[in-house]
């Protein structure tokens, strides 16, 4: 029963609100006033005996305010529920619900559960049974029929997946459950997105069995996916893509991260009205482009935005082979020098150590290059021919350059070169020759030097010539003036083949010896496609590779889980449950396994012709409030109304009585609401209170500036730390205007924090974990503008950051920073405050010396010639050493050095107390250093 945004759950109550009218004749009925009498006893009990008591009316706002109790108390009764939810209709005898968990589904998926469990809790109310499918797990998932507590507990329990759904297999396994269960009520919660085979699927499952359909529409789908990438010569770019039919205009940004997930640049990716697919580029470096790991669609949380990146977008391997003799005196004759100079700055460079071709070719392909230039190498011998002829179709790039070998050449190796050759070579401009050196024409539109400039000043006085053919115009890449192709090439299987015309060293063409040389190789190299790394050619061998890290289907990038298989690199190889979308392979070679495919397309799920009634839904959260709880407490709080009305009619001469009579009737109500109306059990999780300081512990704890330590339990580091820090205060005290007070003992869970500048926490592997309030309030004293210094102790164990080992210390560490917001970090700069701040230093060691002082990485900061200390440094929060810095620092009680510097070195120790001293003048002082009046003291100090 229902009205307007109001239901109740029981209306039948509701007929007690003809009951008022009583109420009301009930509730005018009060007792009179007691009136106060002289003592004289008989005169009472004469009077009490000639007179009868008649009852006096209640004033009409109490009448009023008690028959307001009643009816909220019949309301409560009859549990009414704010905003209730519409029920579905399920008709049929049976409920079939089929939910999307795919990857599209992920964005809204707790809207998606919302409207599953509104369907199985209206079909609990009527016994019905309920088959519950999900499209994107293994075929031999349990489909039921179940009851509507286990649907319920296996609806809880699913989660998205980031893969595509497989609507046909599942329809299929759901029409034949629904043989077995006729009249049934079909559900179909869909993400929206069409696949392969729907309409065989629909076609299936509504074929028999199903009385009517419930067809939820997800409406505007905002999901925006990133399907390729191309790091080219200048621009890394990136297309996107959204689901087709979307009128409005969007703009969101995409992300290049890098292996630590750090942001690297930045794009905006607009899509105008109707778009689908758009490209965006990032303009930066080629050394940060080929940082990139990932690419991410900001702000979306399901799979089909990350695209990951492996060795194919990255720096390639180019292997160098000449058979020509390098001139030790005259290096600049060798055919390789100007090669080397011109892919050395970006790309790995490899060569092999025997000029002989039987060798070195093999070794080459060993190491899995994506180019090798070969410089004026003409016939290659048969035992090597085919198996560069078989790497060049897996996907290499063969670069070769001419020379009086290959013009030598007896006839044409189609397979290894792009055109076929005249024998011998043309010369331009000699003696005998009535020609002049030629110049370079317009690059053609189609080649991959379509957009650079022709350089003017080379000329060409030397070449091989190309047989003219039918396609020699769409395989020249650059031309002379004359027409003649100067560089060609063309595809063979998956890789190709290029030719320069001219001798890499400047004796055929000056060419080498200019820019233009440069970008063509660059881009020439950017087309290849990497073959893996050397140390994973084991794992190619076997064909397959394992599962190394996946993302989720929420977009993160997680480890892989068990259902995760070993995968057979192809370029068809399906994303499933077995093969997730991630990376294939190990931390040394990897392989980009991702969710969507160049050639992708997004299109909207059509409704499907329905032969029986089919009704529409929306997706939508169950938003109805019960109002009994409510009522009850309002009742509550007019009971106690009604109980200081009554005191103040009574009098005060008898308020006691009837105060206790009415406090027995307001515990029995609430006693009574109690029973009716038991409350539903709530945990509330107690937040930890602040330590309570006294006014005269907090004015002794900030009458001088001390620096305080954490207390480890350790005996032996807490005295190193006590003792270091007074050796480090004697310094300051002689060196610097600051008088520090005693060192203090720290407790982080019980003490506050908020007293000391700089608190030094050595990290001790032994001792106990601090608890989750201890980090919060660490995390807290960091927010607010303290600096934690975390000590590991162990630079001669492995250090902070190492990758090879790591100590228990560096763990704990580890565990300790998972807890707190840890801004990123970096080494101290050379021109940070802390190098400036006190003494000019340009490293910080303690005990030990070599590991690096991490702090906050200043990320906006800059600075110039003239100004040695970068401008926008804060004070970090964080400084992480493995030095040990209180081991340099501690001294004993007659002033001597504790513990020995390692290496023996007396300097070491002085610089240790002057990076204590750097630290805390910046910590006290921050980043004043970078004002410019100090800059002409900073440079002279600095010897400039």
């Amino acid at each position: 029963m229902s009205f307007l945004p109001f239901t109740f759950a029981t209306p039948m109550v509701l007929w007690g609100l003809l009951a008022l009218p009583v109420i009301w004749w009930l509730l005018r009925l009060t007792p009179p006033r007691p009136q106060e009498e002289a003592f004289p006893p008989l005169a009472i009990l004469a009077r009490v005996i000639r007179r009868e008591e008649t009852p006096n009316k209640s004033p009409w706002w109490l009448t009023l305010l008690r028959l307001l109790l009643a009816a909220i108390v019949i309301l409560a009764l009859a549990d009414p529920v704010f905003n209730p939810r519409e029920r579905m209709a399920v008709n049929g005898q049976s409920l079939a619900i089929v939910l999307d968990n795919s990857w599209a589904a992920a964005p809204d998926w707790d809207r998606r559960v919302a409207t599953a469990t509104r369907l199985i809790e209206d079909a609990r109310d009527s016994n019905t049974p309920v088959v519950l499918a999900l499209t994107a797990e293994r075929p031999a998932q349990e489909i039921g029929p179940f009851d509507a507590a286990t649907a319920l507990d296996r609806l809880n329990a699913a989660e998205p997946r980031p893969i595509p759904p497989d609507r046909p297999s599942v329809y299929g396994r759901v029409a034949g459950a629904l043989e077995q269960a006729p009249n049934a009520t079909l559900a179909l919660l869909t993400d929206g997105i069409a696949q392969p085979g729907d309409e065989e699927a629909f076609r299936e499952i509504m074929s028999g069995g199903v009385a009517d359909v419930l067809w939820f529409d997800p409406g505007s789908l905002p999901l925006v996916t990133v399907v390729d990438t191309s790091n080219e010569p200048e621009r890394f770019v990136i297309r996107a893509l959204r689901p087709a039919g979307q009128q409005q205009p969007l703009r969101v940004n995409a992300l290049a991260l890098d292996a630590q997930g750090r942001r690297i640049a930045e794009t905006p990716v607009t899509f105008g009205p109707g778009d689908v697919s758009v490209l965006a580029e990032m303009r930066v470096p080629f050394e940060l482009r080929n940082d990139f790991a990932s690419v991410v669609i900001d702000g979306q949380s399901q799979a089909g935005a990350v695209h990951l990146l492996d060795e194919n977008s990255r720096r390639r391997r180019v292997g160098l082979l000449s058979q020509a003799e390098a001139d030790q005196a005259q290096p600049l004759l060798s055919p390789l020098y100007y090669i080397r100079r011109a892919l050395g700055p970006f790309a790995d460079l490899i060569e092999p150590s025997s000029p002989d071709l039987t060798v070195a070719l093999p070794e080459l392909l060993e190491q899995q290059p994506a180019v090798i230039v070969m410089a004026d190498v003409g016939t290659l011998p048969q035992s090597v021919h085919d198996s560069l002829v078989q790497w060049i179709e897996r996907g290499g790039t063969l670069l070769r350059f001419a020379g009086p070998r290959l013009a030598a050449a007896e006839g044409n190796d189609d397979a290894l070169l792009p055109v076929r050759l005249r024998t011998g070579e043309r010369s331009l401009g000699g003696a005998l020759s009535w020609s002049e050196p030629q110049p370079l024409s317009e690059f053609p539109a189609t080649g991959p030097f379509s957009d650079l400039t022709p350089p003017r000043e080379v000329t060409v006085n030397r070449q091989v010539l190309a047989e003219p053919s039918a396609d020699i115009v769409e395989r020249t890449w650059a031309n002379l003036a004359d027409g003649t192709p100067l560089v060609t090439g063309a595809a063979r299987g998956e890789g190709r083949v290029i030719l320069f015309h001219i001798t890499p060293e400047a004796t055929w063409s000056n060419l080498p010896i200019s820019g233009s040389f440069v970008e063509m190789l660059r881009r020439v190299v950017q087309l290849s496609r990497n073959q893996g790394s050397a140390s994973a050619q084991g794992q190619s061998a076997k064909a397959v590779l394992p599962p190394y890290r996946m993302i989720s289907a929420t977009g993160a990038i997680v480890p892989p889980g068990q259902e995760a298989e070993p995968l057979a690199p192809g370029a068809n190889v399906a994303v499933t449950l077995s093969n997730p979308p991630g990376l294939y392979g190990s931390e040394e070679g990897f392989v980009a396994h991702n969710l969507l495919k160049p050639d992708a397309e997004l299109a909207p799920l059509r409704q499907p012709q329905s032969p029986v009634p089919l009704t529409e839904a929306s997706y939508a959260f169950d938003s109805a409030q019960p109002m009994k709880g409510t009522l009850m407490a309002i009742a509550l709080g007019l009971l106690a109304l009604d109980t200081l009305a009554m005191l103040w009619l009574g009098g005060f001469a008898n308020r006691a009585r009837i105060g206790r009579r009415r406090a027995t009737t307001a515990l029995l109500a609430v006693g009574l609401s109690v029973a009716l109306f038991p409350a539903e059990p709530t945990r509330a999780q107690e937040a930890p209170s602040a330590p309570q300081v006294s006014e005269a512990e907090a004015i002794e704890a900030i009458s001088a500036t001390r620096i305080a330590y954490v207390v480890t339990g350790n005996s032996s580091v807490d005295a190193i730390s006590r003792a270091g820090i007074e050796g480090l205060n004697r310094f300051l005290a002689d060196k610097t205007a600051l008088e520090p007070g005693e060192p203090a003992p720290l407790d982080i869970a019980t003490d506050e924090l908020s007293f000391y500048p700089l608190i030094y926490w050595p990290i001790d592997a032994n001792a106990e974990m601090p608890t989750e309030q201890a980090i919060a309030r660490i995390d807290a004293y960091m927010q607010q503008g303290g600096t934690v210094l975390f000590d590991t102790r162990d630079q001669y164990s492995a250090g902070f950051g190492s990758g090879d080992a790591v100590t228990p210390e560096t763990q704990r560490l580890r565990e300790i920073l998972s807890g707190l917001n840890v801004p990123a970090l970096e080494p101290v700069p050379e021109d940070h405050v802390l190098t400036k701040a006190f003494f000019i230093l340009d490293e910080f060691p303690g005990r030990f010396r070599g590991s690096e002082l991490w702090v906050e990485a200043s990320v906006n900061a800059q600075s110039r010639q003239d100004r040695p200390v970068r401008v926008g440094d804060g004070v970090t929060p964080i400084m992480i050493t493995g030095n040990d810095f209180a081991g340099a620092w501690a001294i004993d009680s007659g002033g001597e050095a504790m513990l020995p510097t390692v290496p023996s070195d007396p300097m070491q120790r002085i610089y240790a107390y002057r990076a204590g001293v750097n630290i805390m003048m910046y910590m006290l002082t921050g980043n004043y250093k970078s004002d410019q009046v100090h800059v002409p003291a900073i440079l002279e100090r600095l010897g400039q």
